[in-house]
């Protein structure tokens, strides 16, 4: 089932929308949080998104450059701002389609299945895990943090995603040596250890101060 993630301040047009999609067999969520709808977004995880440009606190445009610096979901704006200098800073920020207001429930369906038979029946979904305002991007295997990409080898990757994927739980040495495994790289336990001490000075140069924790005897965790 594919996701919907609707950032529309008006409720009744939220509302239909999502009585709509729902008939269509999608999953929706509406933003409630229009200070932080960044969080909204990586909680649920949203295939597509339709986003309006007069919101509270920041608009449309400010909340799809925020997306697009983690993720390449597709994104439909959906306002009555429906001239072209607006359409064109739509598509310049990055969206895939604008539809202006008011709109035909049923042609807005038809171009959210459209965008998403062709975004997703060629490529695979793609997620975004985050933790403490760094973005694990599962698509491109990078690493986002204060709108800084950080560098990752392979190994290192794969290391942040065990831990990303575990939040909260401790992930001990063995798991990771397993996973390292998958690479096709010789591990061992130095190996290991160089891998992870290789990391934390990444993330530490990058700010992300005591971002692994140790668990003495246990392993590694992220909290």
């Amino acid at each position: 089932m594919y996701k919907l993630l609707i950032i529309e301040d008006d409720t009744g047009i939220a509302d239909a929308i999502k009585t709509q999609a729902e008939m269509w067999n999608l999953e929706v969520c509406i933003v409630e949080n229009f200070r932080n709808v960044l969080q909204e977004f990586v909680q649920f995880q949203p295939h597509i998104v339709l986003l309006d440009i007069g919101l509270p606190f920041f608009d449309g445009y400010h909340w799809c450059g925020e997306i697009r610096k983690i993720s390449n979901v597709p994104i439909i704006f959906i306002s009555s701002a429906s001239d072209n200098m607006n359409i064109v800073m739509a598509v310049n920020m990055g969206a895939d389609d604008f539809i202006a207001k008011p709109f035909d429930q049923s042609v807005l369906m038809a171009k959210v299945q459209a965008i998403l038979r062709r975004t997703y029946d060629f490529s695979s979904n793609v997620p975004v895990l985050e933790h403490r305002g760094a973005f694990l991007n599962t698509g491109d295997n990078t690493l986002t943090y204060n709108n800084k990409k950080i560098e990752l080898t392979k190994n290192e990757y794969r290391i942040m995603l065990c831990l990303m994927e575990n939040k909260g739980k401790v992930v001990s040495r063995e798991k990771f040596m397993e996973k390292l495994w998958e690479t096709d790289s010789f591990v061992d336990e130095n190996t290991l250890t160089v891998n992870i001490n290789r990391l934390r000075k990444k993330l530490d140069a990058a700010g992300l101060e005591n971002f692994i924790k140790t668990k003495f005897g246990v392993g590694y965790i992220i909290e």
